[in-house]
């Protein structure tokens, strides 16, 4: 069955083009032109992907991620109209799955969706995976929950993949690049200073102090491993 994908953007010519664009390769897309639209859409139904434009009249897509995070944890991809900070685009912690800069080529856009449609894929064989105990910290991707020394751990679904990763291999050091890989997807072009953002905000729920990280520990010119701390 073709993926549903809900395209959210205000501007009517972009609106169809992307519409005809996503269609051609097999995708079925419902288009809305405004944040209230889409959160009345996703009352009575559930597409597969939100294509979201930041940059909207009235509520903006910041504000709509943050309501669709209270019930949902569809995979979005923002697009927005210029360069903007990162940790902004990303959604902060509200859990944005990727982003493109307009104007984009039709083709990188396509590559972005089949990456995250992918990872979505993934996330859900990720839920018949056993519990992984690493010292004190304890993660069960059943239930996707965390705990660490009995406390319950709030993360993104993004964040608890790529603590997932880390945990996977203990005391192992994993680039940048295999984070990238692993977690967003080998077909993901974006900025790799996501895995930096993303890290930055495990370790601020993580770690006693954030910035002496003692658990994701920073090995310089190579990447990051998790250090299991005594229960």
């Amino acid at each position: 069955m073709a993926k549903m994908i809900l395209l959210v953007d205000d501007d009517t010519l972009l609106r169809r083009s992307l519409a005809f664009n996503l269609e051609q390769a097999g995708y079925q897309v419902s288009t809305v032109a405004s944040a209230e639209d889409a959160l009345a859409y996703l009352q009575r139904a559930r597409p597969d992907l939100v294509l979201l434009d930041v940059g909207l009249p009235g509520m903006d897509g910041l504000q709509a991620l943050r309501q669709m995070r209270q019930t949902s944890e569809l995979p979005v991809i923002f697009l927005t109209a210029r360069r903007r900070d990162l940790d902004e685009i990303l959604g902060l912690e509200l859990g944005a799955d990727d982003y493109i800069t307009k104007p984009f080529d039709p083709d990188v856009l396509l590559a972005r969706v089949r990456a995250v449609l992918r990872r979505s894929r993934e996330g859900a064989a990720l839920a018949e995976e056993t519990a992984l105990v690493v010292g004190d910290l304890q993660i069960d991707p059943a239930g996707h929950t965390v705990t660490l020394a009995g406390r319950d751990i709030a993360l993104t679904a993004r964040e608890f993949a790529l603590l997932h990763v880390l945990a996977l291999e203990p005391g192992r050091v994993l680039s940048v690049d295999d984070l990238l890989g692993r977690v967003w997807g080998a077909e993901y072009s974006g900025e790799p200073q996501v895995v930096y953002v993303h890290i930055r905000w495990l370790r601020e729920k993580l770690e006693k102090n954030p910035g002496r990280p003692q658990r994701i520990v920073t090995v310089r010119g190579v990447g990051y491993k998790l250090v299991p701390q005594p229960a």
